[in-house]
């Protein structure tokens, strides 16, 4: 069987900040992974690991300091505009607007991605079928539920059916009932051959859900492969284990080299 299309490449993606006092603040440090049509990649970490930072430079939102991210070919840099034609983004936080019926908000978003009214109302039919959202149509952002406030995420995330999907924290603050719909709509995501970026810090979801897995921790990728890859190479059986393993063992590591600059100061 022949591989899939790398859909996502980054390479060497780092995003620093100035900051007057601590001087400058290293948010993504050489970051590099792949990601190919038909699969899950999951970016892991705990907050502050700079999963969001990534997501966002991907998505266009933010342009990285140094290094560069390539989807379907496309420049996340000299060509913001065509990637943004090739990705969908959902985050915890994505907004729906208050005053907006589901079918006006998704439908707004479609015109936004230059859909023509006859492809784009042919496209909504078959999404909100396919999400379960004929009965939410017509109802006000305002009167939603949060599981309603997904599915429409979701659908103006997907209208323009894009080739590449990202998902930052998506189940964050979701009943456990919401999150199993969310996942399995990115299960049937994957399975349409999307390429799909999940970031989570929960480790169910991950081994559930990802073909790929990598692990960040403080702007650094820590390690990078499938699931049995990485539990075989670094000796276990489950991810939630191998993950606080690696991150503990990396902030040790930062302790005793802190340990060891401040010993060196006191003694000139």
């Amino acid at each position: 069987m022949p591989d899939s299309q790398t859909m996502i490449e980054a390479r060497s993606l780092t995003k620093a900040y100035a900051d007057l006092r601590r001087g400058p603040f290293v948010a993504l440090d050489s970051l590099s992974f792949t990601a190919r049509a038909g699969e899950v990649f999951g970016l892991l970490g705990p907050n502050g690991a700079g999963k969001t930072t990534a997501l966002r430079i991907l998505s266009t939102v933010l342009q990285p300091t140094s290094g560069s991210a390539i989807i379907n070919g496309y420049d996340c840099v000299t060509q913001p505009a065509l990637v943004r034609r090739h990705i969908g983004f959902m985050s915890a936080s994505t907004a729906v607007y208050d005053r907006m019926t589901a079918w006006e908000m998704v439908e707004y978003f479609g015109r936004l991605y230059g859909l023509e009214q006859e492809e784009l109302r042919d496209r909504m039919e078959v999404l909100f079928e396919r999400l379960k959202m004929q009965n939410i149509r017509d109802l006000l952002g305002a009167k939603m539920s949060t599981g309603m406030k997904q599915k429409v995420s979701i659908a103006r995330a997907i209208v323009h059916d894009p080739p590449v999907l990202i998902f930052d924290e998506a189940t964050s603050g979701l009943d456990v009932l919401v999150a199993r719909a969310l996942l399995d709509t990115v299960s049937e995501l994957r399975d349409q051959g999307k390429c799909i970026v999940f970031s989570t810090h929960i480790m169910r979801e991950a081994e559930r859900l990802c073909d790929q897995v990598a692990i960040m921790h403080q702007g650094r990728l820590l390690a990078n492969g499938t699931l049995e890859e990485l539990c075989e190479t670094h000796g276990h059986s489950d991810l939630e284990d191998l993950f606080f393993d690696l991150i503990q063992e990396q902030e040790e590591g930062q302790s005793e080299s802190t340990a060891t600059v401040s010993e060196r100061k006191t003694k000139h």
